[in-house]
């Protein structure tokens, strides 16, 4: 029995839970137990009582969802989402006694937050274009507003009302702040200018000539004697705010500056810059006091803690850091944001921080006791392709960073990784009988041994960048989807190019061949696919029904049916024979980037740029489960052989697999094949040889080796 203690403690981590998981549950409430399962199963690895709570609602709970086998790269200090926004979000901001935010968006408008609650207060309307920048003032009763429309604007924090609008004679504003005492505010502007405001009448007091011609930041100093403003110049420029002269240029960036701010005693600057680092000043000397380098990109943002003892920084990496202010070294990394992070600010009393991302949300995390349980593991571009081992025990994943990764087809451990890889990956894919892969990386396709991970041959396309590949389900031909808008077939006993495909009138995306190897299928930025014959290279027909790009195919396991993915965000199923369209599969809200049938031909599995994967039943067309909240954009997913497990790449560089729960499987289509006159089948399931009657074909017959029910279908494939 467990005590009072371990059972608060489990209550605990069950509301954390919640919480992060709160802007998916505001949404789709019917996914409250998968979302807290796949949160918290990791910390049950060390809490018995949380195990068996968890094992309990997961017998108890009967509907089909997709539990996440590896640990997706998100940092535990993240408490809660806030989504609402729907485009970029530039910057925010807390009110001084941190029980509400601000964010400004892109998306033309300003939101009021409830930092405890989660819930949206206020959404201010009244800027036409992006509003780039926020404050909010000491008293807490107004905000200030930049954007991109060449005004500012003065809002009543409590009414959601706007109190004044001034005019930034000509300039878009790119950043403002309100002055200690409150009675005044500084903007920048991307004409080389720096503006001081009167905050009550909103009239210009000073205008002050900086060298940058795009200002990205200003802040005052806590007493409010000075500005510190940063640009495209590099440099860091210091304001005397009674006489607007400048005093002292801090030099040391050797790209633009993006953010800079003073510690709260002001003795100290930070500055956030273009050139990956954070740089640390002396305010009085104007001299440089260290440098804190780990972004992979542009730093966007940073801030002090209110003590002055951390620096907390937000980069176009997507991640946060935490430095230590005195050593300069890092204390911890944020991961949890799907784009860049461009904004970031500690709470009033430093245990909260806030960051605003190009995801279009808002991430509230711990901000004291940084801890990190899991270490991030994955590719470092986003992930294109991804496909599992004909036995189930691997799965493969091509990426944007120039490599490619084996992973364990169970557990997601990463096996190896391919590092010789000269330019991006498109797409890549084991041979049936997965010896080999075959990668469509640039202008080649490359030939790897599966088991050796050595290469075998590098095949150059000089037509174009290849941006998909398959194998026949022989393993004889290998198609390639290229850039000059064909198809083009290679023959591996010969090592030769046979056939060129022409007809679409724009770039190819995707490809795949019939179960029976005798069409090709292909997926173009044209809208349409197209059927093909293998043997004369000729079109069969056009399937035209989508109103956008085309950027995934593939075929049932019987062949009857292909499914397409397209940018107008829909499934179509089609009849593969007439290439009528069966049904149009709707649900997601973002581009469709991949898509699949599971071995049974009773599901499709889809990934999507909404960052959701979804399974569907292939013959009503309803979503059966949708996994979401834990990922980026998704770009890849691919059926284990069984059937019973997903695998799927988002455009974090991670490669997840998902265990498909509650789900009735069906036997696995197969097709024979035929080699010196005898019939056989490999098992899906135990990728054992069975040896059949020709009487056996287009029923289900049971595995010799593992017993398993397969269904075959009622064609071969000839092997030599």
């Amino acid at each position: 029995m467990a005590n009072l203690i371990e059972q608060r403690t489990v209550i605990d981590k069950f509301y954390e839970a919640v919480d992060q998981a709160s802007f998916v549950l505001k949404e789709n409430p019917e996914l409250v137990f998968p979302q807290l399962y796949n949160r918290l199963q990791w910390q049950a690895e060390e809490n018995d009582f949380l195990e068996r709570k968890l094992d309990y609602g997961r017998k108890q709970f009967k509907k089909p969802w997709l539990r996440l086998l590896k640990r997706a790269g998100q940092s535990s200090a993240l408490i809660r989402t806030f989504t609402g926004h729907t485009d970029w979000v530039w910057t925010c901001a807390f009110s001084p006694d941190g029980s509400r935010f601000v964010s400004a968006s892109k998306d033309k408008t300003l939101k009021l937050w409830d930092t405890e609650t989660g819930e949206e207060i206020f959404t201010f309307t009244g800027h036409t274009d992006c509003v780039r920048a926020c404050a909010f003032s000491p008293d807490g009763k107004r905000i200030v507003s930049g954007s991109w429309d060449r005004t500012l604007k003065l809002w009543d924090a409590e009414k959601g009302e706007v109190i004044s609008t001034s005019k930034g004679q000509g300039w878009r504003v790119t950043t403002c702040a309100f002055s200690p005492d409150g009675n005044r505010i500084v903007s920048g502007h991307d004409g080389k200018t720096l503006k001081l405001w009167d905050a009550e009448n909103g009239e210009v007091i000073s205008t002050f000539k900086s060298h940058s011609y795009y200002l990205n930041a200003v802040a005052f100093s806590p007493d409010g004697k000075c500005i510190v403003s940063g640009g495209s110049e590099k440099i860091l420029e210091l304001w005397d705010t009674e006489t607007g002269k400048q005093t002292s240029t801090l030099n040391g960036h050797t790209d633009g500056v993006n953010s800079c701010t003073f510690s709260p005693d002001g003795s100290r600057i930070v500055s956030a810059s273009k050139d990956k680092t954070l740089k640390l000043w002396d305010t009085k000397t104007g001299k440089e006091i260290s440098t804190l380098k780990g972004h992979t990109d542009w730093v966007e943002a940073c801030a002090f803690s209110p003590d002055g003892s951390r620096i907390v920084s937000a980069s176009k990496d997507k991640t946060l850091k935490l430095w230590d202010t005195v050593s300069g070294e890092e204390i911890s990394t944020l991961n949890g944001h799907t784009d860049g992070v461009y904004s970031c600010t500690f709470s009033p009393d430093g245990s909260r921080i806030l960051s605003g991302s190009w995801d279009k949300t808002i991430n509230l995390w711990e901000g004291e006791n940084q801890e990190e349980i899991s270490i991030f593991k994955g590719h470092s571009e986003w992930v294109s392709s991804c496909a599992f081992s004909p036995d189930g025990k691997r799965v493969v994943s091509g990426s944007w960073d120039k490599t490619l990764k084996l992973w364990d087809g169970y557990s997601g451990e990463e096996i190896s990784t391919l590092k010789s890889l000269t330019n991006y990956v498109h797409d890549c894919a084991f041979s049936p009988d997965g010896n080999r892969i075959v990668i469509a990386c640039g202008f080649t396709l490359a030939l790897w041994d599966g088991v050796s991970r050595k290469e075998l041959e590098t095949i150059y396309v000089r037509a174009g960048v290849v941006d998909a590949c398959a194998f026949s389900p022989d393993g004889r031909w290998i198609i390639a989807a290229t850039w000059d808008w064909t198809l083009r077939l290679w023959d591996t006993d010969s090592g030769r190019w046979t056939f060129k495909f022409k007809g679409h009138t724009s770039y190819v995306y995707a490809c795949a061949f019939s179960p029976d190897g005798s069409r090709i299928v292909s997926a173009s930025k044209d809208k349409t696919l197209k059927l093909w014959d293998t043997v004369s290279g000729e079109e069969i027909s056009t399937l035209d029904g989508h109103t956008d790009e085309v950027r995934a195919c593939a075929f049932s396991p019987d062949g009857n049916r292909i499914v397409s993915g397209s940018w107008d965000k829909t499934l179509k199923l089609w009849h593969a024979e007439s290439g009528k369209v069966i049904s149009t599969l709707k649900g997601h809200t973002g581009w469709v980037e991949a898509c699949a049938f599971s071995p049974d031909g009773k599901r499709i599995v889809s990934a999507s740029q909404d960052k959701n994967l979804k399974l569907w039943d292939a013959e009503s067309g309803d979503v059966i489960s949708t996994f979401k909240g834990h990922v980026g954009e998704m770009r890849a997913c691919a059926f284990s052989p069984d059937g019973s497990r997903i695998a799927f790449g988002d455009e974090q560089g991670q490669v997840l697999i998902v265990s498909i729960e509650n789900v009735e499987m069906y036997p696995a289509i197969i097709t024979p094949y035929v080699k010196s006159s005898t019939a056989f089948f490999r098992c899906k399931y135990c990728q054992k040889k069975n040896q059949i009657e020709e009487s056996s074909l287009g029923q289900e017959v049971n595995c010799s080796s593992c017993g398993k029910t397969v269904k075959l279908n009622p064609f071969t494939l000839k092997i030599d």
